[in-house]
Order: C-alpha cells, then structure tokens, then sequence
C-alpha cells in the first residue's frame, strides 16, 4: 500500500478510537444515572452510547480485517470487509438503538412513573455533551480535511472511505440525543408531567432511526460496488489517449474494492499495423503509467480488438 493508503486508514483508526474511548465512559456513566433515577431518556441515552460502542469495535474489526493479503479465496483482497462491517453498524444502529429507545418510550408514556433525584440526569448530560462533543470534534476535523470546499451531503455521497462519515453522523445523533434528553427531563420537572420522559425516549428512537437509514444506504451502494470517482475515470483515459498504439478507448470501468483499493478494467481498439511484440510493450506501459498516476489502481485488466470496421 502507498503512504497515502497508510494515511487515510491510521486517519480513520484514530477517529474510531476516539469515539470508542468516549461512548465507554459515557455508557457507564449514562447506565448509573438511569439506574439511579428510574428515567427512560437516560436509559435511552445509555442503551444508545453502548451500540454507539459496539459499533465502533466492529468498524475497527472491518479496518483490521480489509487490510488481509490477498489468498487463494479471495484473490483480490479483503479490502471490502470494510464495507460489510459498517453496513451491519448501520443495521445495528437502527435494531439495537432506534427500536429499544421507541419500545422503551412508548412503554414510559404508558406507564408514566416520577424520576428521581432528576439533578444526577443533568450533570451526567453534561459530562456526556463534553466527551461526545470532543469525539464529534476529532471525526469533524478529519472529515472536513477531506472534503474541501464540497457539501457535507456531497462529500458522504461521494466518499469510498465510511468510517469517518460514519463516526460523524453517530455523535451527530448522539448529541441532538442529548439535547432531546435535556429538554424532555426538563419539561418533565418544569411541567410536572412524567410523559415528556418516554416522549424523549421515542424521540431519541426517531433520530437514530433516521440516522441509521441513512447510513445503510450510503453503505449500501459501497458494498455493491462503486465506480472510482470522475477525476480518476478521465485521467486513465487522457493517459490511453498518449498511447501510440492504441487507435480508440471504448470503455473505462472501475470499482472499489476499498477506500483505497480500485479495480480497471479497459477495452481498447488497437491499430492494425501493430504487432505482437508491440502489444506486449504497450500493454506494460499502459499498466506501469496507470498505476504511478494512481496509487490507488491495484489491477488493471484489458480486452483488446484490433482497430478498422467491427463485422456484423
């Protein structure tokens, strides 16, 4: 793998453990509140930084795993493990955060019972806002160092690496959680009406539901197969285009296996009064040019025709 491969991969570690470190203090943290207060937002909350945890873990697994040597079963790598582990991260959200926190809210509402000791709920909020603001700050950074000048929404379309976007989009939901679950406990005292608290909890439940979808179907498309980005398409075309014996390119189709990790395969015309020997050459060039201007190119694969009037 090239410098930037090692780069990006240690970029996305670094997030992912950030973010674990912070959801395992907080689920602790969170699972004690709601034990001590009897909320259901804060048992919520606490069910959600726990899957958020669980989730992180299998992301790394997917990162440890896509980075596998090639074998006789899997000649073309492991690269996409990545892409099925954060799919089930998405799938994970949705079953073991958005459906618990809807069914446990839904249960409050029924069944509205007093919170006690509400104060311990607050300042377990705050010290939570704190450790996911930190975690959402670090995957922020490394996912505006990518994107430029693009949309967020452009960018996460756009992005063959999920892992990043993923931690992003998980303390995004986390922290409107947050603020849901500050706002709902505080209705509750202000108002004295202990339905807000299962209120909070199905809405904590909507939010997670949203996120979740969302991330399954960016995931989604990865793990079908992707093409490699525009920029990437025209470039290998331009290089085919210097190549004297080459008389026509007919097509340039990509897909990534891995964030970093692109498949070529082109079907070229080539000029009649080429010969054999001449294949051979240009067809090295055409490999060792391809994968000098992009690292990321680990195969490439070419269907030749000879060039003049295709038979009907």
């Amino acid at each position: 793998m090239t410098g930037s491969v090692g780069g990006s991969e240690t970029d996305a570690g670094k997030v992912v453990i950030a973010a674990i470190a912070a959801n395992l203090a907080v689920t602790v943290t969170k699972f004690v509140a709601a034990f001590l207060t009897g909320s259901s937002s804060m048992l919520s909350e606490a069910v959600h930084s726990l899957v958020d945890s669980g989730n992180e873990a299998l992301m790394l697994v997917g990162l440890k795993r896509s980075r596998k040597p090639p074998d006789d079963s899997h000649p073309f790598g492991y690269a996409r493990e990545l892409y099925f582990w954060t799919f089930v991260v998405a799938l994970v959200i949705f079953a073991g955060g958005a459906v618990v926190s809807i069914y446990e809210g839904v249960e409050k509402i029924l069944h509205p019972q007093p919170i006690e000791s509400p104060w311990i709920n607050f300042v377990v909020l705050g010290i939570a806002v704190v450790m996911e603001g930190v975690s959402w700050l670090v995957a922020l950074r490394a996912f505006n160092a990518r994107r430029g000048d693009a949309g967020v929404f452009e960018t996460v379309h756009a992005s063959k690496d999920p892992t990043i976007f993923m931690v992003l989009f998980e303390d995004s939901a986390a922290l409107v959680g947050l603020i849901i679950a500050a706002a709902c406990l505080s209705a509750d005292l202000l108002l004295d009406q202990p339905v807000f608290d299962g209120i909070g909890s199905v809405l904590i439940g909507l939010v997670l539901a949203a996120t979740a979808g969302f991330l399954a179907y960016e995931t989604k498309s990865l793990l079908i197969g992707e093409s490699a980005r525009p920029d990437l398409v025209r470039g290998v075309r331009a290089l085919l285009r210097e190549e004297p014996a080459i008389e026509r390119v007919n097509e340039v189709l990509t897909t990534h296996l891995g964030p970093e990790v692109v498949i070529v395969n082109l079907s070229l015309d080539l000029r009649d009064e080429v010969s054999a020997g001449e294949v051979e050459k240009a067809l090295a060039r055409i490999d060792r040019q391809v994968k000098e201007r992009f690292p990321e190119i680990s195969r490439v694969f070419t269907e030749l025709r000879a060039g003049g009037p295709v038979p009907g």
